[in-house]
Order: structure tokens, then C-alpha cells, then sequence
């Protein structure tokens, strides 16, 4: 089966039979289209058909705008899926059947969203669309900060201001549009105390809480591995809140006196001198932009990242892990707030898909539309802290085809402060609408029994149902902008953090990430298309299952039943495994298969900045750390034999 037609074919079959009905029109209606739209109706055709599929369960009735491009039967619904659809509603569409059948809306949802975020690469033209819209965006928070701030200006807001502000007063919030020192009563409701002590720490010099760190992945100043921790360029910006003797090096007497002396000279030490470490300060107008990058997300449209310089990365790892250390201790923003567990949102999405308490919010372009100027509005009361966040945000991008621009949102994705800053705005901002919305101040009490009613992940967002066309106005008031399709309140389905429910039942789809490998070589096709068939085997698909294990075992050859938990490349089965042989020394039972082998490039460090990896990373698991490091240039597979638990 090395069809994504023949495949989607074998799930439609399932599905009929699961429903009683029949799919061979609408496998005729598939081939069709995809013989005369290609890839597209799949991938985009189909997905859009499965949006406004999930909008009509949420109104509980099929709109005569709904599913563009599907033709419609007589009593008003579309014939393709339709054996499907009027096991959902009603012969005309006009609503819902008294109890519509979950297995068909599954069926649908399954049959449409499949190939939704196919990893594939964009056309040059959407690529270029998505460009043009990151710039769009920029103007659009501009506008939105022009409209909200005027008057006086807030210390340290005047380098970014849009053009036709004046610099020479105090930005103050338009009373007609909010209320300012309420807005920011409830910031310090939520954040205060976190802040106020991260205020202290800093302003003490207590920094042993802001750990810095270097992640695996690209930098715009293209470092890579080990070769991070000798660092040779140190924006002058950082230097207040993060200074070079405290980060950069292991310790003070290699760091240099001042920035003017010591512009591009070598470090005066002789210790470093035969390092040949070099060192120099970077002023704010020298400093590197961020550069943006299309990664793939959809065929539709790339999602853009924006990669940071090496400093501001690893500056801004230390603020986020002071703040996520305050965050865990908080048993109000704890609840509230979500960085590493997905599953209380998603617990929150299945109840208010029976009881209907609670809507499931979706954010369009949500990092790239978090002004920079109401960071700095929420942060004012706490001038070290803002410092510390503005000293380590890059100010400009360097935007393909459009050069490199000014940059008035906070920081895109790419940043490590983008998802805590992002959650901060969103939920001061909700709790603001829900305060409007009940017509009396909340107090600190109000707002611990908001508790496993509201809940902020990234820009999946929960709240009470009463309270939400509140919130929307308060998160649009901003700019911000709520993605229609992806967003509930109305009806029985809800969804959060990648599950999805109707009425309590678990609807979500499995998703085909990857194109099918036609090689072994293609390690990552032939990953994910493991995974893929086990979600399918525990939902239930066995059918299906069966023709992509030929697929499976004519490339691999071993393909062995094993646990979830085994290294080998094997299938999942409610089956037990079966021992090929027993280790002969561990006595544990041994399959034949395929393991991953990720190459880490080789990167090795040692001297200066291998006793500062020391010092900042501690033990560390791979005792090859010092020899090779950050992201596998590219994954391979081995065949040998391994535990198949």
C-alpha cells in the first residue's frame, strides 16, 4: 500500500462497516478528484470539508456556505460522505439527529483531517504568501499600538514606538478603550507575587536561579554543537542583567575590562590566549537579526520560525527557567497555566464536551501578534524584571525578500520566552474579560476558584462559556485574532492540545505525517509510518493494519511485535511478543529488528568552554558530551537485536 489514495480508501471500507453503510461512491469521488487536483484535495480539500463538518456539529445544522466544492443532495446535505451525515443529522441538515452516532462522526473527521498536516513541503507562492503575511502583521500591531498607547511614554518604550508617536511623553491607555490600572491590577493578581520576587533576586544580584543553557537546534549566528559555549560575541544590552563574567566564562579574570578596550582584541589572559578564544561586545545597532524560516506545518501554508542568535538563546533560557521555577511553586498558576502537560487541558476539553461549561479557544498566528508594547505596559510596576526580558528580545528579523526589519511584536516563535510571555498576555487579558463579563473586581480568592475552569497552553485557551464573548473582545481589543475553526463553545464538540471529543467521546484522528517511504534510506518516512499503523492498530483499524504491515515488512523484512516501551522499530498488538533468543548474559528474552541510530555530529570542546559546560550543564547523561553535540544531522537505522520490552 504505497497509495495515500489506496490508503484512504481502506479507512473509508473500515469505517462503512463500523456504520452499516457504504463508501464505494465516495472512494470513486476520491480517485477522481485526486486524478484532476492532485495532492491538494487530500491535503486541503478534504481538511477544509472536515472544518466545516466540526463547525456544523458545533451550530447543529449544515450551512448553506458550508462545504464549498462537494455537491449537495436534494434534502440538503452533501453526497459525498453522506451515508456518514445522515447518521449525524437530519435528512435536510437543518439539525442534529436526537442521538447522532459517534461512530460516524469520527468516521468523518477521520476521513477528512488524515492527511491535514501531512509534512510536505509548501509551494514558493505559499511560502511567499506566508512572508508577506508576517510583515502584514508587523504593520497590524503597529496600528493596534498606535490606537491603544498615546500620551506619555513608558520608561524604556520610546526605541520601538510605531512611527507618529510621540517619544517625548508618557504612553497612558485610552480609557475609552480599557481601563489601564484595572488591566493591570489583575496582572499583579496573578503574577505579582512570582515577580516580585524575581524583582528582588535581581536588583540583589542573586542571579544562581537564572540558569542559562544551549539548546540542540540552529542559531542565526549558525553555532552548532559544543561550539556554543565558546562564544565569541556578547550584545552590550545583555551585559546589565547578564553579565559576561556571570555566562560567557568560567570566571571573571577572563573578561575583559570594558567593551570599548575590548572590541575584537583577544582576551588578555594567557590561559585563554592559548585557547585562542576571541571575545567582543556587540552594540545595539551591530547585533544580530533573527532569522526567519519556513518550516513545514501544512501543504496549505509553512509555519514561520524565527531563529535567534546564540546570546539572546541562551540569555533568554535563563529568564525562562527563573520563571518557570516561580511557576510550579504557584498553585494558582499552576492550574492556570500549562508549559509541560497537556492533559489537564484536554481533560477540560472532554468534560465541557458533555456539560457544555466551557468553550475551547484557538488562536490565529498567536506568537506573532504579541505586542512588544503591552509586554512592556503588564511589566512596569517590576523595572528589573522588564529589563531583564528586553535585554535578551532580538529587535529586528531578517525577513526573506523584505530585509531585515524592526520588530514590534515580541518575539516569534523561536524564542524561549515566547510561550511563557505569550501565556502571560493571554491570561491577563482573560481574566480581565471574565472580571468585565461578571461586573465586580475579582479578587485573589475569584480568581483560585477560576481553577479547572480556565486553563492557557500555548494558545489553546479554556474558559467559562458565560465569559467568553468577554474574553474575545479583551484578546481582540489587542489584535489578537480567534481561529473561527478551531474554536467552541456552542454544541457538544470541543477540542484542546491535539484531542478532540463529542459528547465525552473521544473523536480524535490519526494523522499520516509523512509520505510512504519507498526505501529503507528514508528513515524518517519509515518511522513515522510505524507509528502511524500502531495509533491505528489501538483505535481499532486492523484491517487497514494488515495491508500497511506488507508495505512495512517489504521494506524492513523484521518488523517483530513488541511493547511501546521497546527500542526496536517493531509493530503494536494486544498479542504477546515472541522471543527469538536469550541474551546471554543478561538473560532477557531478544528480537530481531530495526533500532534507531541517531548521528550526533561530532563537536568537540574542551578547555575554557568545556569547564563552563561544566558548570552550567552538570552531569551529564551522554559521557560523550565533550566530543560530540547538538541536533542529528540525520537519523539512521540498524538491524540487530534488542529487547522487545
Amino acid at each position: 500500500m504505497k497509495s495515500l489514495t489506496l490508503l484512504w480508501q481502506s479507512l473509508a471500507h473500515e469505517h462503512a462497516r463500523r456504520c452499516h453503510t457504504s463508501t464505494d461512491r465516495d472512494c470513486k469521488t476520491v480517485t477522481a478528484r485526486v486524478e484532476d487536483e492532485g495532492i491538494s484535495f487530500l491535503t486541503i480539500s478534504l481538511t477544509n470539508y472536515g472544518k466545516d463538518f466540526e463547525r456544523s456539529l458545533a451550530q447543529g445544522f449544515v450551512d448553506s456556505n458550508q462545504f464549498q466544492g462537494f455537491r449537495r443532495g436534494s434534502g440538503g446535505l452533501p453526497l459525498f460522505l453522506g451515508g456518514f451525515l445522515h447518521l449525524v443529522f437530519d435528512a435536510d441538515g437543518t439539525g442534529l439527529l436526537p442521538e447522532p452516532s459517534i461512530e460516524a462522526i469520527h468516521a468523518v473527521r477521520q476521513l477528512t483531517l488524515v492527511f491535514g498536516k501531512i509534512l510536505l513541503p509548501c509551494s514558493k507562492e505559499r511560502v511567499e504568501k506566508a512572508m508577506e503575511s508576517y510583515v502584514q502583521i508587523e504593520s497590524d500591531i503597529r496600528i493596534v499600538d498606535k490606537q491603544r498607547f498615546s500620551g506619555d511614554r513608558v520608561p524604556g518604550m520610546e526605541h520601538d514606538l510605531p512611527a507618529g508617536v510621540d517619544t517625548g511623553q508618557r504612553i497612558r491607555i485610552h480609557p475609552v478603550d480599557f481601563d489601564g490600572n484595572r488591566m493591570r491590577r489583575v496582572f499583579h493578581l496573578l503574577f505579582g507575587d512570582l515577580f516580585a520576587r524575581m524583582e528582588q533576586e535581581v536588583r540583589k544580584g542573586c542571579l544562581d536561579s537564572f540558569m542559562p543553557k544551549h539548546g540542540p537546534g540552529a542559531t542565526a549566528d549558525r553555532l552548532v554543537g559544543n561550539q556554543k559555549y565558546n562564544q565569541s560575541e556578547w550584545p552590550e544590552r545583555l551585559s546589565e542583567y547578564f553579565p559576561a563574567g556571570e555566562f560567557v566564562f568560567s570566571r571573571w579574570g577572563l573578561v575583559p575590562n570594558s567593551a570599548a578596550d575590548f572590541n575584537t582584541t583577544v582576551l588578555g589572559s594567557a590561559s585563554a590566549l592559548e585557547e585562542g578564544a576571541r571575545f567582543r561586545y556587540i552594540e545595539p545597532g551591530q547585533e544580530r537579526p533573527v532569522r526567519v524560516v519556513p518550516v513545514p506545518k501544512t501543504l496549505k501554508t509553512p509555519r514561520l520560525i524565527a531563529i535567534e542568535p546564540t546570546a539572546m538563546q541562551y540569555a533568554q533560557q535563563a529568564v525562562l527557567s527563573r520563571f518557570l521555577k516561580g511557576w510550579r511553586k504557584d498553585d494558582i498558576l499552576s492550574s492556570l497555566l500549562g508549559f509541560d502537560d497537556q492533559v489537564p487541558n484536554q481533560e477540560l476539553a472532554r468534560q465541557s464536551s458533555q456539560d457544555g461549561t466551557l468553550a475551547t479557544l484557538d488562536l490565529s498566528e498567536a506568537s506573532d501578534r504579541v505586542s512588544n508594547q503591552l509586554v512592556k505596559f503588564l511589566l512596569q510596576d517590576f523595572p528589573e524584571v522588564a529589563g531583564m526580558i528586553q535585554a535578551c528580545r532580538s529587535l529586528k528579523a531578517d525577513v526573506p525578500s523584505y530585509g531585515v526589519l524592526p520588530l514590534a511584536k515580541f518575539a516569534s516563535m523561536g524564542s524561549a520566552l515566547t510561550f511563557p510571555v505569550e501565556a502571560m498576555v493571554f491570561l491577563t487579558l482573560i481574566v480581565r474579560g471574565i472580571e468585565q463579563s461578571s461586573g465586580h473586581t475579582l479578587s485573589r480568592g475569584d480568581i483560585k476558584r477560576l481553577c479547572g475552569k480556565v486553563r492557557v497552553f500555548g494558545d489553546d485557551i479554556i474558559v467559562p462559556v458565560e465569559h467568553v464573548f468577554h474574553v474575545i473582545q479583551n484578546l481582540e481589543l489587542f489584535g489578537f485574532k480567534i481561529n473561527t475553526s478551531k474554536s467552541f463553545w456552542t454544541g457538544k464538540f470541543r477540542e484542546s492540545c491535539g484531542k478532540e471529543y463529542y459528547d465525552g467521546h473521544d473523536v480524535t484522528v490519526v494523522r499520516f505525517r509523512r509520505d510512504f517511504p519507498t526505501s529503507r534510506d528514508h528513515v524518517e518516512e519509515v518511522i513515522s509510518l510505524v507509528e502511524f499503523r500502531n495509533h491505528l492498530y489501538y483505535r481499532g483499524y486492523w484491517s487497514t493494519c494488515q495491508r500497511l504491515d506488507k508495505t512495512i515488512v517489504d521494506l524492513l523484512h523484521y518488523f517483530p511485535i513488541v511493547e511501546s516501551t521497546s527500542p526496536v522499530i517493531g509493530r503494536a498488538s494486544y498479542l504477546p511478543y515472541k522471543a527469538e533468543k536469550m541474551h546471554e548474559t543478561l538473560h532477557k528474552p531478544l528480537v530481531r529488528g530495526y533500532v534507531v541510530d541517531p548521528k550526533i555530529p561530532k563537536s568537540n570542546l574542551d578547555g575554557i568552554g568545556a569547564l563552563l559546560k561544566w558548570f552550567i550543564a552538570g552531569h551529564q547523561i551522554d559521557p560523550l558530551h565533550l566530543k560530540r553535540g547538538g541536533r542529528p544531522k540525520y537519523v539512521d537505522i540498524k538491524l540487530r537485536r534488542a529487547a522487545p520490552y
